[in-house]
């Protein structure tokens, strides 16, 4: 049942549509071509086994961490949820 304006299954159409948005940012971040033999960032080599394991990789492993903690601190926020965007 909606309420207000909302349609009948607009909350599950938000968490689709948030869903497919994580879904599409996680693919366009994953490495493509050839993996590196020294790391893009600090010029470290990349281990031969890191290399096989994924395709394209372009960092060390710290490099990596690193890039990942800096990512999921800025993430997680729904703006197309979020009241404020709503009343504008």
């Amino acid at each position: 049942m909606a309420g207000g304006w909302a349609s009948d299954g607009a909350v599950q159409e938000q968490i689709d549509s948030s869903i497919e948005d994580a879904i599409a940012r996680a693919r366009s971040q994953l490495p493509r071509g050839e993996s590196l033999h020294h790391c893009e960032a600090c010029d470290a080599a990349i281990p031969e086994a890191r290399r096989q394991a994924i395709a394209g990789v372009r960092l060390c492993v710290a490099c990596q961490s690193e890039q990942d903690k800096a990512q999921q601190a800025g993430g997680g926020y729904n703006r197309r949820g979020s009241k404020d965007s709503q009343l504008r």
